[in-house]
């Protein structure tokens, strides 16, 4: 019974990403056909304007948001597993904030030098600014017992990291900072292929090394204690979960700035609809479900208001926050 419901869960997940994928490279403010999608894609002859929105613009942009928004549900869900506390996320805890703060430093100045910037030194960067906030989120779980303090705290180094970004931003004077400016709050446009490239081999990387944690994250979710005597070391385990999950958060917001949210909603989402928080079914499950909640977010965002664009942090908040108001609620129903 269990096996033919994750079944049907796997399913359900990879038919929501191959649909919103398809429908993402049509709808937009200038509609594609199906069929000229499946010439274009095909290397078949098609109108040479569609075939340009099609493989410049579009399809790259579903496929990193595709791949960003799986890995930004991975991450939660790692973190999630290390704090044992299903709110905590990259964004909430201010991870996102603090790879955005050195992403933005190092944009402006290699801006200012007219330095064109790698892929790869984007997410070394974010990396850095990830690391660094979560070096004073770990601090502060040392100091505070309450896991809600540990949260506001987070909250508090997000919000200073964005004011800093916002005003570096803000006082930069360069040509290029509309783009910077947008890239702040978060935008999955301007994606090249070169960028899917350097982003999936991160990902999928990084994904493949969280698999292979399957064992010791399902040892580590029945307690500490358990998890010491089934002979886990608990201290690289969980260097291991904040290096992974900073990996992970590094790379979305190296291309697509901070999105809220996903991290902490889509874990949940994906518990509610497997049934199992095993993290054999989980891991692939948050990756799929990630997947799908970001493309459908971002085609929201690029056609409720076309040709104006929302920035994919406000979309992905709407639909994601009251899923963490849910949580919240029931966990405080559980404990009365």
């Amino acid at each position: 019974m269990r096996r033919s419901r994750y079944g049907i869960a796997y399913i359900i997940l990879i038919l929501l990403v191959l649909i919103l994928l398809a429908v993402n490279i049509c709808a937009g403010s200038v509609q594609v056909p199906f069929s000229d999608v499946w010439k274009i894609l095909g290397g078949q002859k098609a109108d040479a304007v569609f075939a340009d929105i099609v493989l410049k613009i579009r399809f790259p942009r579903a496929l990193a948001a595709a791949i960003l928004g799986g890995g930004l549900a991975l991450s939660g869900y790692l973190l999630q597993t290390f704090f044992h506390n299903p709110i905590a996320g990259p964004f909430i805890l201010g991870i996102s904030s603090g790879a955005k703060l050195i992403v933005a430093l190092v944009m402006v100045a290699a801006l200012g030098r007219a330095v064109q910037l790698s892929s790869l030194t984007l997410i070394l960067a974010a990396f850095i600014g990830a690391m660094i906030s979560m070096g004073f989120v770990l601090l502060m779980s040392r100091v505070m017992e309450q896991m809600s303090m540990l949260i506001v705290s987070g909250v508090m180094i997000g919000y200073i990291c964005t004011a800093i970004t916002d005003f570096v931003v803000t006082f930069a004077d360069d040509a290029d900072i509309v783009n910077l400016h947008n890239w702040s709050k978060g935008s999955f446009s301007g994606i090249s292929w070169e960028n899917v490239l350097v982003m999936s081999i991160v990902i999928f990387l990084t994904t493949f090394c969280v698999f292979l944690l399957s064992k010791p994250i399902s040892a580590y979710q029945m307690g500490e204690s358990y998890a010491q005597n089934m002979g886990l070391n608990i201290r690289v385990f969980r260097a291991l979960l904040v290096l992974l999950s900073s990996v992970l958060s590094a790379c979305v917001t190296a291309f697509a700035g901070p999105v809220s949210f996903v991290g902490i909603a889509v874990p949940h989402l994906a518990k509610s609809l497997f049934g199992t928080a095993k993290p054999i079914c989980m891991i692939p499950g948050c990756f799929l479900g990630g997947a799908a909640f970001c493309l459908f977010c971002d085609l929201l965002a690029r056609v409720v208001f076309a040709p104006t664009e929302l920035s994919i942090s406000t979309v992905t908040a709407i639909f994601g926050a009251p899923v963490v108001i849910f949580i919240m609620v029931r966990k405080k129903k559980e404990r009365g």
